[in-house]
């Protein structure tokens, strides 16, 4: 997931951050059409992705600056609805086994590549098994593991024929889980779960690289790609749902820059955009931004495995130092929720409540208990003084302001020297998943519509852990309520979890993530997913 902010701020924008702009040479009258209707110029959609994407092959392409892009160059077998709900995509129906563990899925007989293949069976069986080899490498991986097989694999422990994904025919797909999963539909509606093209891959394993070589089956095509500059999507007339799209071309600017990308904007470069904090309480007043949800969170990772972070004390006095609120409204003031817990709000279980009011605040500013934890946390590690700590962060406006605000709340409540250390985001997520830093900041936006999604990045060994933490019991947890039927008890094993995270508090958060922007009147239809990424399937722009 995960991984991130311009990719944050800019992440909760990043996604955010595509939209539309009016093209200021639309809306010329190039003729009519039957029945007087005028018609006027391409539709072309403005957009700015912040960063350059990650990668557009699927299973590597697993962040917040590659799955806006993705998830409109390439469709899965379902895909969010304007609901945020999954609905049939390149399957036009399936089954499930009466034991809910089967899914089989029949592929549109129109279902084609930008090239003109047609979409099969096979290139699932190919990408699943892909984003699940070891050696692809993929963040992703551990998605698949609800696949029978696909966690073995994944760690070296079986074989790729063990991952029960098969071509029934040319057109029909069947996969078998491990148990039955509520959420199976909306997980498999992830980029990560895409097809490939079988016969493009082996012929050029780049096959993503460029704009030339570039193959999807989703609304959009790639026809360029400037690196680090922009990118071009154009209408893919081979898309099964062709007739539903509206726009001609959506035009991707690459500006890693909150006010320049805001002065874009307001020079008609731009149809969205993101609101500097600096400008944030005026352009409130003047009820310009739209603000949507979106179910993520903005938060920090202690090192378990580097002093003083090992003692838990130590990290529940800094996280209790913390004050969420005074950051979302004198630091970020875009309208965001501070943040007491680690699953975003928005998740209901059976009875309707919601999971983040249920499991309640399980971490609070406390200027007192904070300074009692720290004396207690030394004493038990035999500090006469504290080891330095360095604060690290990737490279963005956003982030540094926070970080040193973190900074003088430490210094305030804990009498506490903290440094900080800032370097680019790729380097840094390197770094991170490495362990190389003491106290790290961090972003998470949900791969799909459930409240294990969050929990499970904590698992002993999870490529998003990051921390270096373990809890027998929270591991046990999290597996049982991956294979639990029955959704109050389920609901029930991940409240439980997620105490079990702030007790022994490997992480604190900052504040839940919203979508918050500013958007062209002429551009309509435009679906941000709580999950993160952006739809463009039904934008639309007025001439």
């Amino acid at each position: 997931m995960k991984p991130f902010f311009r990719l944050f701020l800019t992440a909760l924008l990043v996604f955010v951050l595509s939209a539309c702009t009016a093209n200021e040479n639309t809306g010329t009258d190039n003729g009519s059409e039957d029945g007087g209707e005028e018609k006027n110029s391409e539709k072309i959609l403005y957009l700015n992705n912040g960063l350059e994407p990650t990668s557009f092959d699927p299973p590597i392409g697993f962040d917040s600056v590659s799955w806006s892009a993705l998830n409109n160059l390439m469709e899965g077998l379902t895909r969010l609805n304007q609901n945020h709900e999954p609905e049939a995509a390149t399957a036009e129906k399936w089954e499930v086994s009466e034991d809910g563990k089967t899914y089989t899925f029949h592929i549109r007989d129109n279902a084609k590549w930008s090239n003109g293949d047609d979409v099969t069976a096979h290139d699932f069986v190919f990408a699943w098994k892909r984003l699940l080899d070891p050696e692809t490498g993929s963040p992703a991986a551990f998605l698949g593991y609800l696949i029978e097989g696909g966690e073995a694999f994944n760690k070296g422990e079986g074989s790729a024929d063990d991952v029960a994904v098969k071509a029934v025919d040319d057109k029909t797909f069947e996969v078998t889980l491990t148990s039955p999963q509520a959420y199976f539909l909306s997980v498999i509606t992830n980029p990560a779960f895409f097809p490939v093209n079988e016969k493009v891959a082996k012929e050029n394993p780049e096959w993503f690289a460029e704009a030339e070589t570039f193959v999807g089956n989703g609304p959009f095509n790639l026809a360029e790609w400037n690196h680090d500059e922009s990118f071009l999507m154009e209408k893919n007339e081979h898309y099964w749902d062709a007739d539903t799209v509206k726009l001609d071309k959506v035009d991707w600017a690459i500006v890693n820059d909150p006010n320049t990308e805001y002065q874009m904007y307001k020079t008609g470069k731009l149809d969205v955009s993101d609101v500097p904090a600096d400008l944030s309480e005026k352009l409130f007043k003047e009820g310009d931004p739209q603000v949507e949800d979106q179910a993520g969170i903005y938060f920090y990772r202690f090192n378990v495995t580097k002093e003083p972070f090992q003692n838990k004390n130590i990290r529940k006095a800094f996280a209790l130092a913390v004050d969420q609120q005074k950051i979302v409204d004198f630091v970020t003031k875009n309208k965001e929720k501070p943040a007491y817990g680690f699953v975003a709000p928005g998740f209901k279980d059976p009875e309707g409540n919601d999971f983040r009011e249920t499991n309640g605040k399980l971490v609070e500013t406390n200027a007192e208990e904070a300074k009692a934890l720290l004396e207690k946390g030394m004493k038990e590690e035999g500090y006469d003084k504290l080891p330095e700590v360095t604060l690290t962060y990737s490279t963005s406006d956003t982030h540094k302001i926070i970080a040193e605000t973190l900074q003088q709340m430490f210094k305030d409540t804990l009498d506490v020297d903290v440094k900080l250390a800032n370097m680019e985001w790729n380097v840094f997520a390197e770094e991170q998943t490495a362990l190389k830093f003491q106290l790290s900041r961090s972003s998470f936006l949900a791969d799909y519509a459930d409240p294990i999604n969050f929990l499970e990045n904590f698992q002993t060994g999870h490529s998003m852990n990051r921390t270096g933490w373990s809890n027998k019991e929270f591991d046990q947890l999290i597996k049982e309520a991956k294979s639990e039927s029955d959704e109050a008890k389920r609901f029930q094993l991940m409240y439980e979890a997620e105490k079990i995270l702030f007790e022994d508090a490997p992480i604190f958060p900052v504040h839940f993530y919203n979508q918050v922007y500013l958007q062209n009147e002429a551009v309509s239809g435009i679906v941000r997913h709580p999950v993160g990424y952006l739809e463009l399937k039904w934008a639309d722009k007025k001439q």
